[in-house]
């Protein structure tokens, strides 16, 4: 079966991720008050946190407009991923895109219905806060770490030997 009819199983890999992203930050907002914290270990945490922004936090603060903005890009950003998909390739670069997809789709769905993002992951240390985050976010890096290294991948097949007379 080529590479092209087996597209959809991608999406399966993508509404997994889309599932567990859900379930995780229903768990946390039927469990936690915002900005409740309950430490794990000595470095990590669950927390109840909001982003209106993107990663970060970037406008976060913007007043409202952003909520929308963020949204569009997701919804170009699964598009584009959806035609990757269906135009094939490896299985690094299509469990990459799989993963960025589910990730895009659990983030959007929360700016959606609730005009912003749960975060409830905290990895800290003596002070230091690494920026809450989530499933989804955990799945786009993943699979962006997973598109870097099949760039990185020798997938040219070696160039054909010169014609006799052009050597």
């Amino acid at each position: 079966m080529p590479a092209t009819a087996r597209w959809w199983r991608w999406l399966v890999v993508a509404a997994a991720v889309v599932v567990v992203d859900q379930a995780t930050k229903a768990l946390v907002l039927g469990s936690f008050r915002p900005g409740q914290e309950l430490p794990l270990t000595g470095f990590f945490s669950l927390v109840l946190a909001f982003n209106t922004g993107a990663a970060f936090s970037f406008l976060a603060g913007a007043g409202g407009w952003q909520r929308w903005f963020f949204a569009a890009v997701a919804a170009v950003a699964v598009a584009i991923i959806t035609w990757l998909l269906r135009r094939g390739g490896d299985r690094v670069y299509c469990l990459g895109l799989a993963l960025i997809l589910g990730g895009a789709l659990g983030n959007l769905y929360d700016r959606l219905a609730l005009g912003k993002v749960v975060d409830f992951l905290l990895f800290h240390y003596a002070g230091w806060f690494y920026p809450a985050f989530n499933v989804a976010d955990s799945a786009i890096t993943v699979g962006a770490a997973l598109l870097i290294v099949d760039s990185f991948r020798q997938r040219r097949a070696p160039a054909p030997p010169a014609p006799p007379g052009n050597r």
